[in-house]
């Protein structure tokens, strides 16, 4: 593999790390001067803009009108365990894992809430676990998106219309970028830091009336700090689902989840959105298939995710090496794409099998993607010419 010549086009915007992601295109912070900073968020003015994200969100996703939208705090970390710790308990419980994320919420689950009727299902790096040995009469947990792994379900059919537990979804890097099949999901989580390219901070929590259901009909036996409190007295709090956040927001945070959602808006909204996406996964792909030294981690085209798209290196050279070399050499190719300036932050997530990460998710322009391709070859190139030649001198 010869070093091919130094690419003359560079992205746009080099941005493509998995969270925080990449600004809407154009973004300046004078997206943000209309924020309501030095006021409370629990005034009038203040409840509004609150109000504005969840209904904004709510038109955008394609919500059923007795879905309820609320932000609470944490970001999608907090927006999960905050369902897990008010509704887990009443039934038995499958969760599934095939990534760093999935095996987190197992944690919580296994040993912190200490669940004696939890079945973990899971699956390596690559693969879905087995969906058919899901059991909908009991709760289940489980990613839509594999953020570290790029594997992600294609749809919701393996899901039943008369489940009797609650399907519990967290989809901070689906939603906004795939089309979730609401009837199906009871719980659905996400941040403002993924598709949107907002900041980090909030979460979104999404329930249907099933799981208002369990909230009101459901005490469970452990306690339940403040900010997971969702019910008062066995009703929901409906204000959190109305711009009474709980916990203090920021509002600059505020004002740009508005400005991402405008402009969400301006691009054909969900499905403007799911085409962007999917328009620079199929870059990937197309470029994937003509390059031999590298593939997807996601094993079955079919869950390929449209967002953190996964690759790892599949060159001969690469696989002779060592676990320590393989994870340095990753690195190391990263590392040089960042100092070029035209990838930052495309290393894969720590837990995950070495490679690249690639946000695509609908802020990043299909171009720029495209641009980076070459890259990619003369940084791998490059690498493997030193690391040759360096192993081939004399000791």
């Amino acid at each position: 593999m010869t070093t091919p010549p130094r690419p003359d086009a560079r992205p746009a915007n080099p941005c493509f790390a998995s969270g925080p992601c990449a600004k809407r295109p154009n973004w300046s912070l004078a997206a943000l001067n209309d924020a309501f900073v030095g006021r409370s968020h629990r005034s009038g003015p203040g409840k509004a803009k609150l109000a504005e994200v969840i209904e904004r969100s709510r038109t955008l996703l394609g919500l059923p009108d007795d879905y309820r939208v609320g932000i609470v705090p944490a970001s999608d970390t907090g927006a999960v365990e905050m369902a897990l710790w008010s509704l887990l308990g009443a039934r038995g419980l499958d969760i599934l894992a095939w990534e760093s994320f999935g095996l987190g919420w197992v944690t919580d689950v296994v040993k912190q809430l200490r669940l004696e009727d939890a079945r973990v299902i899971k699956a390596d790096y690559g693969a879905l676990p087995d969906l058919g040995q899901v059991d909908f009469s009991r709760d289940v947990v489980f990613v839509w998106n594999g953020t570290t792994s790029g594997v992600r379900v294609s749809n919701g059919d393996w899901i039943p219309a008369d489940r009797q537990g609650l399907a519990i979804c967290d989809a901070t890097s689906a939603a906004f970028a795939m089309d979730l099949p609401w009837d199906k999901l009871d719980v659905v989580t996400y941040s403002w830091q993924k598709v949107l390219g907002g900041e980090a901070q909030h979460g979104m929590l999404i329930l249907s009336p099933a799981a208002v259901a369990r909230l009101e009909s459901y005490t469970p036996p452990w306690p339940l700090p403040k900010i997971f409190r969702l019910t008062k007295g066995g009703k929901l709090i409906e204000g959190v689902f109305q711009g009474s956040t709980i916990n203090t927001p920021s509002m600059l945070a505020v004002e740009d989840a508005l400005d991402g959602l405008r402009w969400a808006e301006s691009v054909g909204g969900l499905p403007g959105l799911i085409g962007r996406s999917e328009a620079s996964l199929k870059a990937i792909a197309d470029w994937v298939d003509r390059t031999p030294w590298i593939d997807f981690l996601a094993e079955d085209p079919a869950t390929r995710s449209c967002t953190s798209v996964c690759l790892k290196f599949v060159d001969p050279w690469f696989t002779g090496l060592d676990a320590a070399g393989q994870v340095a050499t990753a690195k190391r190719v990263a590392t040089l794409l960042d100092k070029e300036g035209v990838a930052h932050d495309i290393g894969a997530y720590r837990d995950a099998p070495p490679g690249l990460r690639i946000w695509c998710g609908g802020t990043v322009e299909t171009a720029d993607v495209e641009a980076l391709l070459p890259w990619l070859e003369w940084a791998f190139a490059a690498v493997k010419a030193e690391l040759q030649a360096a192993a081939s001198e004399p000791v």
